[in-house]
């Protein structure tokens, strides 16, 4: 079936078009039998020069083309919408997001990001909170953003694992990436020490330490027992028995190996310090995450790459640990040579203004290059999506955006938003409109938007 797919698209091109062909999966539903071809707009593709006057041709929820008008074969037959006057650019990756399971509207039955049983919960998964039907899932939508890191909230040493979406589908199978297991959330600092009020562990940075560095140490044992159990069976040891399975080590174990990336709450530089050193111990992964006073310790993230998924909080009111909070930390950082990404924490800032906080980051000092890639292929890079989205390049997802202007400008809207060649988002519908203008629940209540108010 694939082969036959292949030729028959192979007729459809030629010239450049087939020069930038690369293998695609089969067709899976009636629309990715036809191609789409988005022109004329300038497109950022992020790993490439901008492009002035572009083509995006997509084809079974892959990009099969980008390039030059002129310079790109329209294939015949395709459904063309004209992009002119437009920008085009890879949609936004949210490397730490909150939506769906931290809920709208905000009531305490629709708020399940933290588990207050214990503060180690390795074996807890975001995957079975997160509701679909979420409206704030749509107002991200309608801020640009494709891919999100939904995670747990941070006030566990260890919260959970979280899951690595597209925002789209009517069930949190359909919206998560195949492939991927998600990562780990960690935290360290204020919000952990929230069980002292109870009269628990952790009351100090101290405990939060030790609590970390006991899980890590309890996985390396289990581990430990699995690789004699796996050598006895390679050795033909009839003797051997299998251990007992842990779910709650498991994901820690995947974390030891490489395969789950934590994702760390942290803001003081001391606190991040703190995290540098537990990975130094345990060689994993590791992402730090807000980052308030990162860029104070940049170079010791730079030595070790080691990436910032940042917080641009706007403004950090009575928490003591944002206190020295500064538009200007993303540039030191990116001065450094530390990768930056851009993030929501959302409902701590809006997802419909991640835009917004890149934008803060270049008034900050930090080049557009960076904030561009900050928002794009830092974060996909964060979570190991990096050969799926974060840039438009052929054989990625057709995951795109489409601007009334620059990216960065306050005066520029979101007017459609793309996962893998689907539109999820459009402005000019007025349903949508709605998630991108002040309330989901506005309708009826207020007079229809129209002209300039849009």
């Amino acid at each position: 079936m694939q082969a036959s797919k292949a030729a028959a698209l192979t007729m459809l091109l030629s010239g450049a078009m087939l020069a930038s062909l690369i293998p695609v999966a089969p067709a899976q539903s009636a629309h990715d039998e036809g191609v789409l071809v988005v022109q004329g707009a300038r497109i950022l593709p992020i790993s490439a020069p901008p492009i002035a006057r572009g083509v995006l041709v997509i084809r079974g929820g892959k990009i099969v083309a980008v390039g030059e008008e002129g310079k790109v074969q329209i294939p015949a037959g395709a459904k063309i919408q004209d992009a002119t006057g437009k920008v085009i650019m890879p949609g936004i990756v949210d490397s730490h997001s909150h939506i769906g399971i931290d809920a709208n509207p905000t009531v305490s039955d629709s708020q399940d990001a933290n588990e207050g049983s214990g503060p180690i919960q390795p074996g807890l998964r975001a995957f079975d909170a997160i509701d679909p039907a979420d409206p704030n899932i749509r107002m991200a939508s309608a801020g640009g953003i494709t891919t999100a890191n939904i995670m747990p909230g941070s006030g566990n040493v260890m919260g959970g694992q979280t899951a690595y979406v597209k925002l789209r589908g009517a069930t949190i199978e359909q919206m998560l990436i195949p492939g991927t297991i998600g990562g780990m959330k960690m935290a360290n600092g204020t919000n952990p020490k929230g069980y002292g009020t109870r009269g628990q562990a952790p009351m100090t940075r101290m405990e939060e330490a030790a609590l970390a560095r006991g899980i890590f140490e309890k996985a390396q044992q289990y581990k430990a027992k699995w690789d004699a159990y796996a050598r006895a069976v390679a050795a033909k040891d009839k003797t051997a028995k299998e251990p007992d399975h842990d779910l709650a080590l498991d994901p820690v174990v995947q974390v030891l190996e490489g395969k789950r990336i934590v994702h760390n709450h942290t803001h003081r530089a001391d606190d991040v310090m703190t995290v540098l050193r537990l990975a130094d111990e345990f060689h994993y992964r590791v992402v730090v995450h807000h980052g308030t006073e990162s860029c104070d310790v940049a170079d010791e993230l730079a030595k070790r790459h080691i990436g910032v998924s940042f917080t641009m909080i706007d403004a950090p009111g009575g928490k003591p640990e944002t206190i020295n909070f500064s538009i200007s930390c993303p540039a030191r950082l990116e001065k450094a040579g530390v990768k930056v990404a851009f993030n929501t924490d959302d409902p701590i800032t809006n997802s419909r203004l991640l835009l917004r906080s890149a934008a803060l980051a270049v008034r900050g000092g930090m080049t557009e290059d960076a904030a561009l890639k900050g928002l794009t292929i830092y974060p996909a890079e964060m979570l190991d999506l990096q050969s799926r989205v974060g840039s438009l390049e052929v054989g990625k997802d057709a995951d795109f955006i489409v601007l009334s202007g620059a990216p960065l400008s306050v005066y520029s809207h979101v007017l459609e938003t793309w996962i893998e060649g689907e539109k999820v988002f459009d402005r000019s519908n007025p349903a949508d409109l709605r998630y991108a203008t002040g309330g989901f629940q506005v309708l009826g209540r207020y007079p229809p938007l129209s002209g300039g108010a849009q």
